[in-house]
């Protein structure tokens, strides 16, 4: 085992750890809702197998479902945000490319650039996490749901990588 597969073994296990335990019930208003594990997906690098890449996201998003016992939505969410991931990349790419190696983070790829690649990524996660949790009878009261967990994640994401080191 290499490194590299080391480091994300590591990363995997740190995000699902944060995620259920100090972040599963936590709540803003009982509206807001933090799930940071979606970070290891936003943060592998941009070079990485698409395939392994929805290996990952099944593995994690099944990995809080167990934790959450829920059936299937976190799994159902993390593996459409691995597969819509490669194609936001290529629709936001910088004009010169993505270095091999550079993970988009807010540290190497600088704030506004992440902004732009993880909200609406997040928005999407949360989107699909809350319509299949609650289907389409509260939309509005969903919607804001939505949103406020999507500002609320993104901003816990940024702080944990602006605290972090590496």
């Amino acid at each position: 085992m290499n490194s590299r597969a080391i480091v994300h073994f590591l990363t995997f296990f740190l995000f699902v750890g944060i995620q259920v335990t100090v972040l599963r019930n936590l709540t803003l208003f009982n509206v807001a809702f933090c799930f940071i594990y979606i970070g290891f997906l936003l943060i592998l690098p941009n070079e990485i197998n698409r395939l392994l890449l929805l290996a990952f996201g099944f593995m994690i998003g099944l990995t809080i479902d167990l934790f959450y016992d829920s059936p299937g939505i976190h799994a159902a969410s993390a593996v459409l945000l691995a597969f819509l991931r490669p194609y936001w990349l290529n629709v936001i790419t910088p004009q010169g490319g993505y270095d091999i190696g550079v993970a988009p983070t807010v540290k190497q790829m600088k704030f506004s650039w992440f902004a732009s690649y993880a909200i609406p990524l997040i928005f999407i996660h949360h989107f699909a996490i809350f319509y299949i949790e609650g289907g389409l009878s509260h939309f509005f009261f969903t919607f804001v749901k939505v949103l406020l967990s999507t500002i609320f994640t993104f901003v816990v994401l940024v702080l944990s990588q602006l605290l972090v080191r590496k």
